[in-house]
């Protein structure tokens, strides 16, 4: 093996390993993000789009250089010439194989390379949706627990209401015997006043019959002393 396809297989084993390393179901996606976020992916971060695509365009070369080989020795002349020639024929079959293993160590370091970076694509992603989720159900729960602290606040309100409804009637109720009694009071004085208009009317018209009785038994005084004064004259 060349020195270019053992550097593509220890390339391929690389990718098989990550890949499993990516793929462990006990690591979170928040502990892979973690690991991404590291101040080494971060100085990485700016040659990764280019090592991405450089890796691609050197894979797929490898890989149609591959296939040329194996077309190459997979043709009709090398096999008309091998079947002539015995030792040629193990020389093909043996170039053959090796373009067919290059082939696959190129095709799967190909397909495998597409994959971890959809792979760490797919762990971010999941992260911050995660990460939003954990968000959102705090945000849910808050509004929840408010929703609640509202609930409670409404009922004590209402309860405060109709307390203060009780209260009130009570209130209006006891106002409104109140009334009645004043209302009560209110007729037993009119009665009063008018049972003392009434006593002073007739005191006024005794009073106004005594000054007419006065003045009448006044008049007949006079009239008596009228009378008498003649007569003590005549008997002087």
């Amino acid at each position: 093996m060349t020195l270019q396809w053992t550097a593509v297989a220890f390339f391929l084993y690389a990718e098989i390993a990550v890949n499993l390393i990516l793929c462990i179901p006990f690591i979170s996606a928040r502990r892979w993000r973690s690991v991404f976020g590291w101040r080494l992916w971060n100085w990485l971060s700016p040659y990764w789009n280019k090592c991405f695509f450089t890796m691609i365009m050197v894979l797929v070369v490898l890989f149609l250089d591959a296939s040329r080989e194996v077309q190459k020795y997979s043709g009709p002349e090398p096999m008309h010439d091998a079947k002539i020639n015995p030792n040629l024929y193990d020389n093909v079959h043996m170039k053959l194989f090796r373009a067919q293993r290059n082939l696959y160590i190129s095709g799967f370091s190909l397909f495998l390379w597409l994959i971890m970076r959809r792979i760490v694509t797919l762990l971010n992603q999941v992260a911050v949706t995660m990460e939003d989720s954990a968000g959102l159900q705090t945000q849910m729960d808050n509004a929840v627990k408010a929703a609640k602290q509202h609930q409670e606040d409404n009922l004590m309100l209402k309860r405060a209401l109709l307390d203060e409804e009780k209260a009130m009637s009570a209130k209006n109720q006891q106002l409104k015997l109140e009334a009645e009694k004043l209302t009560n009071q209110v007729k037993a004085a009119e009665e009063a006043v008018r049972k003392s208009s009434a006593e002073v009317e007739a005191m006024r018209r005794q009073a106004k019959g005594l000054a007419q009785e006065y003045d009448r038994l006044l008049r007949e005084h006079h009239q008596l002393q009228n009378l008498q004064s003649p007569a003590d004259k005549k008997d002087q």
